[in-house]
């Protein structure tokens, strides 16, 4: 459940930000039954209020019925030496005691817009917590209460929130499949994310998420124009020229080199396209691949403001043939 500091202004959220679950009965039935509620994980503060004392964790932690995780953190796994699913991201925020909500990559991941990283990113506000392996922490002195979710019972940023934390440590490339994954799953609208950089402008990744969506508001290159200024850029570039509109297993694609088994698509519509559009787009990139393909996708975004990234990553892929 989110929290609230009454002290605050309406919106905002100080500290603590959300509350684990509350303990309220004895021994270990009540602690099983806050860990079923908490991806099997409890913390030190919660056993103690379940009438665990000190020595009676030790013992359990001796026989195997409590598992430190990480160690030293004064959280638990309950029976099971390994965390169950958003276990590891569940004991991140527990370590804080409510005064932390899962953000950037992590939170991108659980949204369902980026990939799992390979450890937990946190942010918290008003406390003092290193990085230290496995869990990456950034400090705020407060957030709107519009900018933090619940989701899977974990405090999350929200999506627009997210894309503005991710903006700053991600490539531009990276940023625009993201919002395109969040726009196509409902998640966000640009009046959210215009929103959320209002209210947080000195955050490091308004820059470049601002310079998106203004470049959004740009006429956008057709298909054809895309495909026309693309060409000329590869033959400017001394490139191998492709093949045009050939068929692969029945699917036309834009740019062909067989010999490097390679395949450029143009999207024209910068990822403003329908969730339907959307994925046609990866059934048709999953049977290219299926078929011994490689696939890079170019926005005009990209081949009007990234022209020479982007023929080069053409020709790395032109020259790193199969």
């Amino acid at each position: 459940m989110l929290a609230r500091d009454a002290r605050s202004h309406p919106s905002s959220i100080t500290s603590p930000i959300w509350a684990p679950v509350q303990v309220t009965g004895l021994g270990d039935r009540e602690v099983a039954r806050v860990a079923s509620a908490q991806k099997g994980v409890v913390s030190r503060r919660q056993l103690l209020d379940a009438g665990i004392t000190r020595s009676a964790i030790q013992h359990r932690l001796n026989h195997g019925r409590l598992h430190p995780y990480p160690r030293g953190a004064g959280v638990y796994l309950v029976g099971r030496s390994s965390p169950e699913p958003l276990g590891a991201e569940m004991a991140a925020v527990l370590r804080f005691g409510g005064h932390a909500v899962l953000s950037h990559r992590t939170a991108a991941a659980i949204w369902g817009f980026g990939e799992r990283p390979d450890g937990v990113t946190v942010t918290t506000v008003t406390r003092s917590l290193r990085s230290r392996p496995g869990m990456q922490v950034f400090r705020v002195g407060g957030l709107d209460r519009r900018d933090v979710r619940q989701s899977h019972r974990l405090p999350i940023t929200a999506p627009a929130r997210t894309l503005l934390d991710v903006a700053g440590c991600v490539p531009v490339t990276v940023l625009e499949r993201m919002l395109a994954e969040a726009r196509v799953r409902g998640l966000v609208r640009d009046a959210q994310l215009w929103a959320a950089i209002e209210r947080a402008p000195h955050r490091t990744g308004v820059a470049a998420l601002r310079s998106l969506l203004e470049s959004e508001r740009g006429p956008a290159l057709t298909r054809s124009e895309a495909e026309r200024k693309l060409l000329s850029m590869i033959e400017s570039a001394g490139l191998p020229r492709p093949l045009v509109n050939s068929r692969i297993r029945g699917i036309e694609v834009d740019l062909l080199w067989p010999a490097a088994k390679l395949v450029v698509e143009m999207d024209g519509y910068q990822f403003h396209s329908s969730r339907r559009a959307f994925e046609r787009d990866r059934r048709r990139d999953q049977v290219l691949v299926s078929s011994g393909m490689r696939v890079i996708r170019v926005t005009w975004r990209q081949l009007v403001d990234e022209p020479l990234a982007v023929i080069a990553s053409i020709a790395q892929a032109v020259v790193a043939t199969p």
